[in-house]
């Protein structure tokens, strides 16, 4: 832990063992337990912008409003973000009695994230500034704390600063994604006892092999040398089944920190992490002294071996194919401040929905509840340290150090982890930068490779200024004919797409001005689908080339190349909805597991689409073939076009749509499914407006009463088949429909 400073006159009030841990009560969690937890996420005051004096114990704040963590400053709607309602300096207060269980304990305050710079006062007494928005930060408070009430001040620097990945004298303007600020993270009491477990690093080795070890990396932290005898104990456990355990004496010449490791093995039994069997054991880490608990740590791991060799990504001794998509943690109305059940919802629809192997936490590490999400899912990511195109002074690299320190202490135990991104986004070959951030991931992990994005312009002299273990490009180009180009792999290198299709324009070969507006031009939104197909086919030809993840999964806030503040790449809209684009996704799902037809188009015979969907209209489905009816009137037998898609799990069927409606205008549309020559599905659709109906579908049962938990509730106009409809300018009168939605 850093900021461990703690006056001799407390030490000298602390007994021992005096803050003691109780046996079965080690909590689940990355980090892992100490002896008592108070949690601070409700009962905050906030009060806007800081005033003077509005930091100290006696400060009036009856006026400031009540508000729970996480919290952004700023009131946002869904789009229209202003950068500038934000720079200032705010004022959080919270007051809370010290439990009687924390007597005897040293105490630290624990911040999970503050955007983008906070300072906290406990008691009147400051403590150090921490800068930077996206990783957690702490600072011991024994020295300050007392019996009975405390008071918790934070003063909250939103403003454009010197930190990764701002700093530019441009301002927000200069990064592609916005950065609203708060308390957007958890906030936390934890009284540990005068020696505990600071730190555990469980290793596996030789995970393929009959002979695996797991390697624990323990770090104590003593403000006094214990006089009695003192023992670690790691247990390594399957749900609550022991698997393998080790004890052993430990001597402690000096108070500080102090290293250990203890290595178990006899794990022939254990089952890896896979992206299909996500296995996780719990190794639990106990501190006796005179045989007695008196701490416990407890983190979550998965043996997996993860490879990025010449001939692709290797997962556990078998090549597999990087299917993937970018990821924004950012949300309408709140910004970053969700709730850990929605960030791990978004985990959910890349794995269950979209049905991706991967994802890259584009450009900042990201909620440890999402991470929680993907380690249990069996979905592969790719974590990088803030940053977007741009480097600052020496301040400012010193932070980016830090920061891929942080990041990679907070996250080292996460099998779903498979690559470190230690250079800032797009940016230049800074030698001795990241020679920095690559030596301290080294130095903490060598489990895993490092990398970076790379662009044009990086590329040009990667053979004398790039030194990292995986080669990943930005590939934005066009093919000849238009369509999405993929440059052949970098030689001598593993190559992996990190980016791809985005909203750059490959008609013209230039610019990123493709806008794939769910209320905009419906060609437009059908061409995204086409393109992220094509650009997972293409790369899926080159062996050497370890996939693709593709730009991007969820739209965000952003003043580049976008509209009122909304940028619109996402396959899926801010509200986390799939588009149009996402149809080519939705349907690379294994058919035993779920079928589906998902056609690439709205039908309607609208202003936008008089005849229809036109000549060249995309079904994408996972069956083997397509009957197509209109009307109740075969109209087409289709195949999947391998041809031009020869490299996907399920290639897209092409069929002509171009229809002069006759009779009532309003045809009747209906595909059905055939596997192994048996048809497994059908579905229908309408282009009658007349049978709309409005749909409400919300993700979770039932909430948490505590002011702090979410989910999210979906509104969506469909036809009477439950297909959606690209827009909805008349909506039949269904009174009781719509009542029992007022009532709701």
């Amino acid at each position: 832990m850093r900021d461990c400073v703690v006056g001799a006159s407390t030490l000298a009030a602390l007994p021992l063992v005096g803050c003691r841990s109780t046996p079965g009560r080690l909590g689940n969690g990355n980090r892992g337990p100490a002896c008592h937890v108070l949690a601070l996420d409700q009962d905050w005051r906030f009060g806007g912008r800081l005033e003077p004096g509005a930091l100290a114990p006696d400060f009036d704040d009856s006026r400031f409003a009540r508000v729970t963590l996480p919290h952004c400053v700023t009131a946002l709607s869904w789009h229209d973000w202003d950068w500038k309602s934000w720079q200032d300096v705010w004022c959080y207060r919270r007051r809370f009695d010290l439990p009687a269980a924390f007597a005897g304990c040293r105490v630290f305050i624990e911040f999970d994230g503050a955007m983008v710079g906070a300072e906290p006062v406990i008691n009147g007494h400051k403590l150090p500034k921490h800068l930077g928005g996206y990783l957690p930060f702490q600072h011991e408070i024994t020295d300050w704390i007392r019996e009975g009430e405390n008071l918790l001040a934070v003063a909250v620097d939103s403003r454009w600063s010197n930190v990764p990945p701002q700093g530019s004298e441009k301002g927000p303007q200069r990064i592609d994604y916005l950065e609203p600020g708060g308390i957007h993270r958890s906030v936390r009491l934890r009284a540990v006892p005068p020696l505990f477990i600071s730190d555990v690093f469980a290793r596996p080795v030789d995970v393929l092999s009959d002979d695996r070890k797991l390697e624990v990396h323990c770090t104590l932290d003593a403000a006094l040398q214990p006089a009695a005898s003192a023992e670690l104990r790691v247990e390594l456990l399957a749900g609550r089944r022991p698997v393998s355990r080790v004890q052993t004496p430990i001597e402690l010449t000096k108070t500080g920190p102090t290293p250990l490791t203890l290595t178990l093995s006899d794990l022939e039994a254990v089952k890896l992490w896979d992206v299909d069997t996500p296995h996780l054991y719990r190794v639990v880490t106990t501190l006796l002294i005179d045989g007695k608990p008196v701490h416990g740590h407890e983190t979550r791991i998965g043996f997996r071996e993860a490879r990025f060799e010449l001939d692709g990504f290797h997962l556990n001794g078998r090549r597999l194919q990087i299917f993937g998509l970018n990821r924004h943690e950012l949300y309408p109305y709140v910004g970053y401040a969700m709730p850990p059940r929605v960030m791990r919802r978004d985990a959910e629809i890349l794995k269950h929905d979209l049905h991706c192997n991967f994802v890259r936490c584009s450009h900042y590490p990201q909620s440890p509840a999402f991470l929680d999400a993907c380690d249990e899912l069996g979905l592969l990511v790719w974590e990088e340290v803030p940053g977007w195109g741009y480097l600052g002074n020496d301040a400012w690299k010193d932070l980016l150090v830090r920061d891929t320190r942080d990041m990679i202490l907070r996250d080292r135990n996460r099998p779903s982890i498979v690559i470190w991104g230690t250079r800032a986004n797009e940016s230049v070959n800074d030698v001795e930068l990241y020679d920095r951030t690559r030596a301290v991931a080294r130095s903490l992990d060598d489990t895993r490779p490092t990398s970076g994005s790379m662009t044009p312009g990086s590329r040009e002299d990667w053979e004398t200024n790039w030194h990292e273990d995986v080669f990943a490009f930005d590939d934005y180009h066009a093919a000849p004919d238009g369509t999405v180009g993929i440059l052949p792999p970098t030689p001598g290198v593993p190559y992996l797409l990190a980016e791809a299709v985005g909203q750059f324009n490959y008609e013209t070969g230039k610019r990123f001005d493709s806008y794939y507006r769910r209320a905009g031009d419906i060609k437009a939104q059908e061409l995204q689908a086409l393109r992220h197909a094509q650009a997972h086919s293409k790369a899926a030809a080159y062996p050497r080339i370890c996939g693709v993840i593709a730009w991007c999964g969820f739209e965000y806030g952003s003043p580049v190349n976008a509209i009122q503040t909304l940028k619109h790449p996402g396959v899926a809209d801010v509200f986390r909805v799939p588009k149009l684009g996402a149809s080519f996704y939705l349907a690379q799902g294994d058919p035993a597991v779920r079928l589906v037809i998902e056609p690439n188009f709205y039908w309607d015979f609208g202003d936008q689409t008089p005849r229809g969907p036109g000549k060249h209209a995309a079904i994408f489905s996972n069956c083997d073939r397509l009957q197509v009816f209109i009307d109740n009137q075969p109209h087409a037998s289709l195949e999947p076009d391998t041809t031009h898609y020869p490299h996907l799990k399920h290639a897209p069927f092409f069929v002509d749509l171009d229809i002069e409606p006759t009779g009532t205008g309003h045809p009747e549309l209906r595909i059905e499914g055939y596997v192994g020559g048996r048809k497994v599905m059908s579905r229908s659709f309408s282009s009658d407006p007349a049978g709309d109906q409005l749909i409400v579908e919300v993700d979770d049962p039932g909430l948490l009463a505590d002011g702090v938990d979410a989910t999210r509730v979906v509104f969506r106009v469909a036809d009477r088949y439950g297909a959606n409809r690209a827009l909805a300018t008349e909506f039949p009168a269904h009174n009781g429909a719509c009542a029992a939605t007022r009532r709701r």
